[in-house]
């Protein structure tokens, strides 16, 4: 039923970022969903600026986490990728089996577009993923936490964009006060 999706949906509200714990020590971080909408609009406006497709972005990014309402928000290193991977795999096969086919087969596409990174939108997606990190780690050390916890946000977003656009943007934000 449409309800379960939305009740998945709306529980990454309660999702806290665990990196942003486990660095900083932040005892009430931004949430999967803030994490979610933030790249929402990031991708909304890198696909009008550079004619992307922004349909699929945009359910490409409200898609790409929705697993962790069930499996929670793993960091690098906590467990392996392939576990990672078939966790998620498991969990998003789960939260899309009772939609209707034709909305679950598209989903269920996407989400393999995304776990692939091979096209155009799906590498742009998760470049943007880390673009929404860095933007979010310059926010905190806005707030007053420390720039050198902060740093291995960063250099994971400047190793992992390569779009000219995402790396102005990050470039810009991170000159910023």
């Amino acid at each position: 039923m449409v309800i379960d999706f939305l009740k998945t949906a709306i529980s990454l509200k309660k999702i806290q970022r665990q990196g942003w714990i486990d660095k900083l020590s932040i005892s009430n971080p931004e949430s999967v969903a803030d994490h979610t909408y933030s790249m929402a609009v990031i991708g909304m406006i890198i696909s009008d600026l550079e004619d992307y497709d922004s349909e699929k972005i945009l359910k490409m990014t409200l898609l790409h986490d929705l697993a962790e309402s069930k499996v929670g928000d793993f960091v690098p290193g906590e467990i392996s990728t392939d576990k990672k991977i078939k966790l998620e795999n498991d969990a998003f096969l789960k939260i899309i089996e009772n939609l209707s086919e034709p909305i679950k087969s598209q989903y269920q596409k996407i989400w393999q577009e995304y776990q692939k990174g091979d096209s155009k939108e799906s590498m742009i997606v998760h470049q943007i993923d880390k673009l929404e990190m860095a933007l979010q780690a310059k926010a905190y050390e806005n707030e007053g936490y420390s720039k050198d916890k902060l740093v291995s946000f960063i250099e994971s977003a400047e190793m992992g964009i390569t779009d000219p656009k995402l790396k102005e943007i990050l470039r810009k934000s991170l000159e910023e006060k």
